[in-house]
C-alpha cells in the first residue's frame, strides 16, 4: 500500500484485518469518513458525527436515519454545518447549547457525560438489526495500511476516526463506550488532523514556510526551535533538510499531537536529530536566550499572540531570529473562476476560521512583532496555492459554502469549465514575518 493509497481503502484494510464485516463509526472530519461511507455503505452501520468540521448532505443522504450529528450552536465551524443539516431530516440531531467550536474543542472532555448519553442511547436503536451481533477481538494496540489502531472492549465493534485537534481525543469516552461495545480508536498519518497537516505541508503552504526558513538564514550549528510543532511535519522537514546539522526542539501543548510526532519522528529514523517536549507557547518551559531561530507557523491564532510573541522572544538568543506565520483573514482568497463579479466576490470572501480572542489572524502581527522587539521585520503577506489532492477538495468545499443556492449550479459549471482547461486553482494568504532579536 502506497502513501497515495485513498484512506477508504486504508480503512477497509484494516476492517478486514480485524474480521470486522460492519461497524459503527464516528468521526469528525469529511476526508475521514466520506469516502469509506460512500464507497462502503454496507460496512458502516451507522454514523455519528460529533462536532463536525463539514457536512455533505449528498454523501449523507443514502444513511437516513443511521445518521447522529452532534453539533455546537456557537463559532463558524458551527455556522458552516447548521444549513446543510437542515437537508437531513431523518438524522438525528443534539446541539451543545453555548458551545463555540474550534477546530482545537476538546469536546468529548469538554462534554462527556452528555456524549455518551447522545449515543448510548442512538446506538440502541441500531443494535435490532441483522450482522449486529456482538464481535470478540482481542484487546491492544496495533498498525496496518498505514494505520494505528487500539481496540477496548467487547460487543458490536464501534471505530473512532479522530477528532481534528482535540487534545484529549476520544479518551475520556473510550471507558464508558467500551463497557457496551468493542471500541477501536484509529490514528496515525492518514486520517485526522494529523493527515491534513502531513498535507498542508506537501502543499502551496509548504512553500511559504520554506521561505520563511530561507528568510531566517538559518547556519549550521544553530539551534531551533518549533512552537507548536503538532504532529511534527514541519520539524521533520527541517530535520531532512539540515541533515543534522542543527539541533531541533518541538514543542506542543496537545499531547495527542506530541505523541503523534514521536511516533512518526522514530518511524522515519530521525529521531536522534529531534527532541519533543510538552510546552504552552505562553509559558514555554525553557530558559531565555536557548535557540537561535524560532519558529511559530499558524499557532498565534489560538492564544494570547502578544504574550506567545513575548516568550518566542525570550527564549530567543541576541542576535537570534523568529520567524511566524499567521492566516490572513483580513485578506480575500484567490479562487481561479470564470464567475460573475458578484459571485466571484462572495466565493473570495474571507473564509479563515479558527482564531480566538486575543489571537492573532491578520496584518497586526508585523506591529505585534515590532513591539514585541524584534527588528527589523522581513517578508509580508503570501499565498499558497492549491491544486490537487485532500487540501484543495477542503478549500473547494469552503467555496462552495459561501455560494448562495441560487447561484450554486452556476459556480458548479464554472468549476468543471476550469478544471477542463486547466486553470481552476484556490490561493490562500497568509501573513508571513521573520524578526531579528538585538
Amino acid at each position: 500500500m502506497t502513501d497515495a493509497e485513498p484512506v477508504e481503502q486504508r480503512i477497509l484494510q484494516l476492517f478486514q484485518h480485524l474480521g470486522i464485516s460492519q461497524a459503527h463509526v464516528a468521526s469528525r472530519m469529511p476526508q475521514d469518513w466520506k469516502g469509506f461511507v460512500t464507497t462502503y455503505p454496507e460496512r458502516v452501520a451507522s454514523l455519528i458525527l460529533v462536532c463536525p468540521s463539514g457536512v455533505e448532505p449528498r454523501a449523507l443522504q443514502p444513511l437516513g436515519s443511521r445518521l447522529l450529528a452532534i453539533v455546537g450552536d456557537q463559532g463558524p465551524l458551527a455556522e458552516r454545518v447548521r444549513q446543510p443539516l437542515m437537508h437531513l431530516p431523518d438524522a438525528t440531531t443534539h446541539t451543545l447549547h453555548g458551545y463555540a467550536v474550534q477546530l482545537w474543542s476538546d469536546v468529548v472532555a469538554d462534554h462527556c457525560e452528555y456524549l455518551v448519553t447522545c449515543m448510548l442511547g442512538f446506538l440502541s436503536q441500531k443494535d435490532q438489526g441483522p450482522g449486529t451481533a456482538a464481535r470478540s477481538l482481542a484487546e491492544g494496540e496495533g498498525e496496518h495500511a498505514g494505520l494505528f489502531f487500539r481496540i477496548r472492549g467487547a460487543g458490536f465493534p464501534i471505530v473512532l476516526l479522530p477528532l481534528a485537534l482535540a487534545p484529549s481525543q476520544w479518551e475520556p469516552l473510550v471507558p464508558l463506550l467500551s463497557q457496551h461495545y468493542c471500541t477501536i480508536t484509529v490514528g496515525g498519518p492518514f486520517v485526522g488532523s494529523v493527515a491534513s497537516l502531513e498535507a498542508r505541508l506537501m502543499s502551496g503552504y509548504g512553500d511559504i514556510v520554506q521561505r520563511l526558513v530561507e528568510a531566517t538564514h538559518l547556519r549550521s550549528g544553530e539551534a531551533v526551535l518549533e512552537v507548536g510543532c503538532g504532529p511534527g511535519s514541519i520539524t521533520r522537514w527541517l530535520a531532512r533538510q539540515t541533515k543534522g546539522a542543527n539541533r531541533i526542539v518541538g514543542a506542543d501543548v496537545n499531547r495527542y499531537l506530541l505523541n503523534e510526532a514521536i511516533t512518526l519522528t522514530r518511524k522515519e529514523g530521525l529521531a536522534d536529530m529531534i527532541t519533543f517536549q510538552e510546552g504552552n507557547a505562553e509559558t514555554l518551559p525553557f530558559p531565555s536566550g536557548s535557540f537561535d531561530v524560532t519558529l511559530s507557523c499558524t499557532v498565534i491564532e489560538e492564544g494570547d499572540a502578544n504574550q506567545m510573541l513575548s516568550e518566542l522572544v525570550r527564549v530567543t538568543k541576541p542576535g537570534g531570529r523568529v520567524a511566524v506565520i499567521v492566516r490572513a483573514m483580513d485578506m480575500p482568497w484567490w479562487v481561479n473562476l470564470p464567475l460573475d463579479a458578484a459571485v466571484k466576490t462572495s466565493v473570495e470572501g474571507r473564509m479563515g476560521s479558527g482564531v480566538i480572542p486575543h489571537g492573532c489572524a491578520d496584518a497586526s502581527v508585523y506591529r505585534r512583532m515590532l513591539e514585541a522587539g524584534l527588528e527589523p521585520i522581513q517578508i509580508f503577506p503570501q499565498f499558497a496555492t492549491f491544486t490537487k489532492g485532500g487540501q484543495f477538495q477542503d478549500r473547494v468545499g469552503r467555496v462552495l459554502s459561501l455560494v448562495r443556492p441560487g447561484d450554486l449550479s452556476d459556480c458548479r459549471d464554472a468549476i468543471a469549465q476550469a478544471e477542463a482547461e486547466g486553470t481552476f486553482f484556490i490561493a490562500e494568504p497568509f501573513h508571513c514575518a521573520v524578526g531579528t532579536k538585538p
